[in-house]
Protein backbone atom coordinates (compact mmCIF):
# COMPACT_ATOMS: atom_id res chain seq x y z
CA UNK A 1 0.00 0.00 0.00
CA UNK A 2 0.89 3.62 -0.91
CA UNK A 3 0.50 5.60 2.29
CA UNK A 4 0.55 9.37 1.18
CA UNK A 5 0.39 12.73 4.07
CA UNK A 6 -2.69 14.25 3.14
CA UNK A 7 -4.55 10.88 1.81
CA UNK A 8 -8.18 11.12 2.50
CA UNK A 9 -10.06 8.34 4.28
CA UNK A 10 -11.61 7.06 0.43
CA UNK A 11 -7.94 7.16 -0.86
CA UNK A 12 -6.26 5.17 1.99
CA UNK A 13 -9.46 2.45 1.59
CA UNK A 14 -8.52 2.29 -2.12
CA UNK A 15 -5.38 1.69 -1.09
CA UNK A 16 -6.56 -1.05 0.99
CA UNK A 17 -8.72 -2.41 -2.27
CA UNK A 18 -4.93 -2.50 -4.22
CA UNK A 19 -3.48 -4.72 -1.74
CA UNK A 20 -7.12 -6.81 -1.91
CA UNK A 21 -6.37 -9.51 0.71
CA UNK A 22 -6.79 -9.90 4.57
CA UNK A 23 -8.82 -7.66 6.29
CA UNK A 24 -7.88 -4.53 4.14
CA UNK A 25 -9.44 -5.96 0.97
CA UNK A 26 -12.25 -6.87 2.91
CA UNK A 27 -13.07 -3.30 4.56
CA UNK A 28 -12.48 -2.24 0.68
CA UNK A 29 -15.07 -4.54 -0.53
CA UNK A 30 -17.53 -3.66 2.80
CA UNK A 31 -17.17 0.04 1.91
CA UNK A 32 -17.52 -0.45 -1.98
CA UNK A 33 -20.93 -2.55 -1.00
CA UNK A 34 -21.73 0.13 1.84
CA UNK A 35 -21.71 2.80 -0.96
CA UNK A 36 -23.43 0.81 -3.91
CA UNK A 37 -26.26 -0.21 -1.73
CA UNK A 38 -27.46 3.11 0.04
CA UNK A 39 -27.35 4.44 -3.73
CA UNK A 40 -29.59 1.93 -5.18
CA UNK A 41 -33.11 3.39 -4.94
CA UNK A 42 -34.45 -0.44 -5.32
CA UNK A 43 -32.73 -1.66 -2.29
CA UNK A 44 -34.21 -1.30 1.21
CA UNK A 45 -31.70 -1.15 3.75
CA UNK A 46 -31.59 -2.75 7.26
CA UNK A 47 -29.05 -1.82 9.68
CA UNK A 48 -28.79 -4.19 12.52
CA UNK A 49 -26.87 -2.50 15.58
CA UNK A 50 -26.25 -5.14 18.50
CA UNK A 51 -23.17 -4.06 21.01
CA UNK A 52 -22.48 -0.87 22.86
CA UNK A 53 -22.47 1.06 19.81
CA UNK A 54 -24.36 4.09 21.23
CA UNK A 55 -21.95 4.41 24.50
CA UNK A 56 -18.99 3.54 22.22
CA UNK A 57 -19.16 6.61 19.97
CA UNK A 58 -21.21 5.51 16.91
CA UNK A 59 -24.76 7.34 17.89
CA UNK A 60 -24.52 10.58 15.21
CA UNK A 61 -22.67 8.20 13.20
CA UNK A 62 -26.12 6.46 12.96
CA UNK A 63 -28.36 9.08 13.20
CA UNK A 64 -26.80 11.12 10.24
CA UNK A 65 -27.36 7.86 8.07
CA UNK A 66 -30.89 7.52 8.86
CA UNK A 67 -31.25 11.97 8.32
CA UNK A 68 -29.81 11.32 4.91
CA UNK A 69 -32.31 8.47 4.09
CA UNK A 70 -29.97 5.62 3.21
CA UNK A 71 -31.28 3.66 6.24
CA UNK A 72 -34.60 2.08 5.55
CA UNK A 73 -35.71 -0.02 9.06
CA UNK A 74 -32.88 -0.06 12.21
CA UNK A 75 -32.91 -2.89 14.21
CA UNK A 76 -30.86 -2.67 17.52
CA UNK A 77 -30.79 -3.36 21.27
CA UNK A 78 -33.14 -1.63 23.95
CA UNK A 79 -30.02 -0.79 25.72
CA UNK A 80 -28.81 1.22 22.41
CA UNK A 81 -32.18 2.88 22.61
CA UNK A 82 -31.56 3.65 26.65
CA UNK A 83 -28.19 5.35 26.00
CA UNK A 84 -29.70 7.39 22.69
CA UNK A 85 -32.45 8.34 25.26
CA UNK A 86 -29.48 9.12 28.32
CA UNK A 87 -28.23 11.85 25.98
CA UNK A 88 -31.42 12.89 24.75
CA UNK A 89 -32.27 13.64 28.23
CA UNK A 90 -29.16 15.28 28.85
CA UNK A 91 -27.11 12.55 30.23
CA UNK A 92 -23.48 11.98 28.74
CA UNK A 93 -21.07 8.60 28.65
CA UNK A 94 -17.82 9.64 30.23
CA UNK A 95 -13.84 8.47 29.60
CA UNK A 96 -11.10 8.45 32.39
CA UNK A 97 -12.50 7.06 34.99
CA UNK A 98 -9.46 5.35 36.96
CA UNK A 99 -11.01 3.62 39.86
CA UNK A 100 -11.89 -0.29 40.44
CA UNK A 101 -15.59 -1.70 40.01
CA UNK A 102 -16.28 -1.40 43.37
CA UNK A 103 -15.10 1.73 43.98
CA UNK A 104 -17.30 2.72 40.81
CA UNK A 105 -20.18 1.32 42.07
CA UNK A 106 -19.90 3.30 45.79
CA UNK A 107 -19.52 6.52 43.24
CA UNK A 108 -22.45 5.71 41.14
CA UNK A 109 -21.05 4.94 38.25
CA UNK A 110 -21.73 1.63 35.89
CA UNK A 111 -18.59 0.68 33.23
CA UNK A 112 -19.41 -0.84 29.71
CA UNK A 113 -15.40 -1.31 28.52
CA UNK A 114 -13.65 1.94 29.10
CA UNK A 115 -16.88 4.05 28.52
CA UNK A 116 -18.69 5.43 31.97
CA UNK A 117 -22.27 6.29 33.01
CA UNK A 118 -23.49 7.97 35.58
CA UNK A 119 -26.55 6.82 37.98
CA UNK A 120 -27.63 10.74 38.11
CA UNK A 121 -28.48 10.53 34.65
CA UNK A 122 -30.14 7.65 34.76
CA UNK A 123 -32.30 8.55 37.75
CA UNK A 124 -33.01 11.42 34.90
CA UNK A 125 -33.71 9.20 32.32
CA UNK A 126 -35.92 7.05 34.40
CA UNK A 127 -38.08 10.29 35.70
CA UNK A 128 -38.50 11.45 31.53
CA UNK A 129 -39.13 7.88 30.21
CA UNK A 130 -42.14 7.21 32.87
CA UNK A 131 -43.57 10.62 32.00
CA UNK A 132 -43.35 9.62 28.19
CA UNK A 133 -44.95 6.24 29.02
CA UNK A 134 -47.45 8.01 30.40
CA UNK A 135 -48.79 9.93 27.93
CA UNK A 136 -48.08 6.81 25.33
CA UNK A 137 -50.75 5.09 27.85
CA UNK A 138 -53.07 7.56 27.85
CA UNK A 139 -53.67 6.59 24.10
CA UNK A 140 -52.99 2.99 23.68
CA UNK A 141 -53.54 0.03 26.00
CA UNK A 142 -51.48 -2.35 23.51
CA UNK A 143 -49.31 -1.57 20.87
CA UNK A 144 -46.38 -2.92 18.93
CA UNK A 145 -42.83 -2.45 20.11
CA UNK A 146 -42.08 0.05 16.44
CA UNK A 147 -45.06 2.17 17.35
CA UNK A 148 -44.09 2.45 20.96
CA UNK A 149 -40.34 3.34 19.89
CA UNK A 150 -42.11 5.51 16.59
CA UNK A 151 -44.11 7.61 19.45
CA UNK A 152 -41.18 8.16 21.90
CA UNK A 153 -39.07 9.42 19.39
CA UNK A 154 -42.16 12.10 18.79
CA UNK A 155 -42.35 12.77 22.04
CA UNK A 156 -38.64 14.00 22.82
CA UNK A 157 -36.74 17.16 21.71
CA UNK A 158 -33.18 16.32 20.69
CA UNK A 159 -32.55 16.44 17.29
CA UNK A 160 -29.50 14.29 17.74
CA UNK A 161 -30.91 11.82 18.99
CA UNK A 162 -31.63 8.52 17.13
CA UNK A 163 -35.07 7.43 18.03
CA UNK A 164 -36.27 11.33 17.57
CA UNK A 165 -34.69 11.65 13.57
CA UNK A 166 -36.29 8.02 13.20
CA UNK A 167 -39.82 8.88 13.86
CA UNK A 168 -39.26 12.16 12.13
CA UNK A 169 -37.61 10.54 8.80
CA UNK A 170 -40.34 8.15 9.18
CA UNK A 171 -37.86 5.43 9.41
CA UNK A 172 -39.08 1.92 11.74
CA UNK A 173 -37.09 0.86 14.72
CA UNK A 174 -37.64 -2.51 15.69
CA UNK A 175 -36.09 -3.58 19.03
CA UNK A 176 -37.34 -7.52 20.03
CA UNK A 177 -35.06 -7.60 23.07
CA UNK A 178 -36.30 -4.32 24.49
CA UNK A 179 -37.36 -5.86 27.67
CA UNK A 180 -33.95 -6.68 28.29
CA UNK A 181 -32.68 -3.24 28.78
CA UNK A 182 -33.16 -0.55 31.23
CA UNK A 183 -35.88 0.60 29.39
CA UNK A 184 -37.51 -2.22 29.80
CA UNK A 185 -37.18 -2.72 33.39
CA UNK A 186 -38.33 1.18 33.40
CA UNK A 187 -41.62 -0.47 31.60
CA UNK A 188 -41.95 -2.90 33.23
CA UNK A 189 -42.11 -0.59 36.96
CA UNK A 190 -44.51 1.27 34.87
CA UNK A 191 -46.59 -1.52 34.38
CA UNK A 192 -47.23 -2.40 37.89
CA UNK A 193 -49.22 0.21 38.22
CA UNK A 194 -50.44 1.21 34.61
CA UNK A 195 -51.64 -0.43 31.70
CA UNK A 196 -49.56 -0.63 28.47
CA UNK A 197 -48.74 -3.71 26.63
CA UNK A 198 -46.46 -4.23 24.12
CA UNK A 199 -47.64 -6.32 21.79
CA UNK A 200 -43.79 -8.42 19.77
CA UNK A 201 -45.46 -10.02 17.45
CA UNK A 202 -47.04 -7.07 15.97
CA UNK A 203 -43.96 -6.13 14.72
CA UNK A 204 -43.53 -8.59 12.07
CA UNK A 205 -47.20 -7.79 10.76
CA UNK A 206 -44.99 -4.62 9.52
CA UNK A 207 -41.70 -5.80 9.35
CA UNK A 208 -43.07 -8.84 6.43
CA UNK A 209 -44.89 -5.88 4.51
CA UNK A 210 -41.79 -3.97 4.33
CA UNK A 211 -39.74 -7.33 3.13
CA UNK A 212 -42.25 -8.41 0.68
CA UNK A 213 -42.80 -4.65 -0.59
CA UNK A 214 -39.00 -4.32 -1.42
CA UNK A 215 -37.42 -5.30 -4.43
CA UNK A 216 -34.07 -5.39 -3.24
CA UNK A 217 -32.85 -5.89 0.45
CA UNK A 218 -29.53 -5.36 1.77
CA UNK A 219 -28.46 -6.23 5.57
CA UNK A 220 -25.54 -3.69 7.40
CA UNK A 221 -24.77 -5.86 10.54
CA UNK A 222 -22.48 -4.29 13.20
CA UNK A 223 -22.00 -7.03 15.55
CA UNK A 224 -24.20 -10.07 16.10
CA UNK A 225 -26.90 -11.23 18.35
CA UNK A 226 -30.69 -10.77 17.95
CA UNK A 227 -30.59 -7.95 16.21
CA UNK A 228 -28.51 -9.98 13.28
CA UNK A 229 -30.68 -12.66 13.30
CA UNK A 230 -33.98 -10.54 13.56
CA UNK A 231 -32.73 -8.55 10.50
CA UNK A 232 -32.03 -11.98 8.29
CA UNK A 233 -34.57 -14.06 9.73
CA UNK A 234 -37.34 -11.46 8.53
CA UNK A 235 -36.10 -11.74 5.25
CA UNK A 236 -36.70 -15.89 5.15
CA UNK A 237 -39.69 -14.47 3.85
CA UNK A 238 -38.66 -14.02 0.54
CA UNK A 239 -35.51 -16.10 0.08
CA UNK A 240 -33.29 -14.16 2.26
CA UNK A 241 -31.27 -10.78 1.12
CA UNK A 242 -29.56 -9.59 -1.61
CA UNK A 243 -26.80 -8.38 -0.21
CA UNK A 244 -25.47 -8.11 3.30
CA UNK A 245 -21.88 -6.20 5.60
CA UNK A 246 -21.67 -7.96 8.74
CA UNK A 247 -18.78 -6.11 11.37
CA UNK A 248 -18.48 -8.62 13.87
CA UNK A 249 -15.70 -9.40 17.06
CA UNK A 250 -17.22 -12.80 17.19
CA UNK A 251 -15.38 -16.09 16.19
CA UNK A 252 -17.08 -19.09 14.28
CA UNK A 253 -16.07 -21.95 16.03
CA UNK A 254 -18.75 -21.87 19.11
CA UNK A 255 -21.37 -22.00 16.42
CA UNK A 256 -22.78 -18.74 17.39
CA UNK A 257 -24.84 -16.66 15.50
CA UNK A 258 -22.77 -13.41 16.02
CA UNK A 259 -19.74 -14.95 14.06
CA UNK A 260 -21.43 -17.08 11.71
CA UNK A 261 -19.83 -16.60 8.20
CA UNK A 262 -22.66 -14.75 6.29
CA UNK A 263 -22.34 -17.96 3.88
CA UNK A 264 -23.88 -20.29 6.35
CA UNK A 265 -26.97 -17.83 6.32
CA UNK A 266 -28.05 -19.19 2.69
CA UNK A 267 -28.45 -22.41 4.32
CA UNK A 268 -31.13 -21.25 6.18
CA UNK A 269 -32.58 -19.26 3.39
CA UNK A 270 -31.75 -15.82 5.10
CA UNK A 271 -29.32 -14.84 2.36
CA UNK A 272 -30.55 -16.01 -1.64
CA UNK A 273 -28.09 -17.49 -3.72
CA UNK A 274 -26.10 -15.66 -5.41
CA UNK A 275 -26.22 -12.52 -2.87
CA UNK A 276 -23.11 -10.20 -2.44
CA UNK A 277 -21.87 -11.08 1.18
CA UNK A 278 -19.05 -9.15 3.22
CA UNK A 279 -17.87 -10.19 6.26
CA UNK A 280 -14.94 -7.83 8.32
CA UNK A 281 -13.35 -9.07 11.36
CA UNK A 282 -13.01 -5.95 13.59
CA UNK A 283 -14.12 -3.50 16.00
CA UNK A 284 -17.38 -1.79 13.99
CA UNK A 285 -16.56 1.47 16.22
CA UNK A 286 -13.27 1.76 14.29
CA UNK A 287 -14.29 -0.21 11.08
CA UNK A 288 -17.89 1.38 10.09
CA UNK A 289 -16.87 4.95 10.80
CA UNK A 290 -14.14 4.17 8.24
CA UNK A 291 -16.93 3.04 5.87
CA UNK A 292 -19.36 5.52 6.36
CA UNK A 293 -16.46 8.13 5.79
CA UNK A 294 -15.09 6.21 2.40
CA UNK A 295 -18.60 5.93 1.40
CA UNK A 296 -19.87 9.49 1.36
CA UNK A 297 -16.52 10.49 0.21
CA UNK A 298 -17.17 8.37 -2.87
CA UNK A 299 -20.43 9.54 -3.07
CA UNK A 300 -20.43 13.24 -2.83
CA UNK A 301 -16.88 13.19 -5.46
CA UNK A 302 -19.05 11.20 -7.61
CA UNK A 303 -21.63 14.05 -7.66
Amino acid sequence: MNIGPKMTTLQLIEEMGKSGVLGAGRIYRATKLLEEVIQDDETTVFLSVAGPMVPGGLRKVIHDLIDAGYVDVLITSGANLTHDLLEAFGGAHYRDQHHDDEKLCQMGMGRIGDIYTKSEDFEVFESKINMIMGQIAEKNNKINIRDFLTQIGHLIDDNNSILHTAAERGVPIYAPGLIDSMMGLQLWMFTQENQLTLDAAGDMHELSDIVYGSQKVATVILGGGLPKHYALASNILTGGVDAAIQVTMDRSEAGSLGGAPLEEAKSWAKAKCGSRLVTVIGDATIIFPLMVAGAMESINKDD
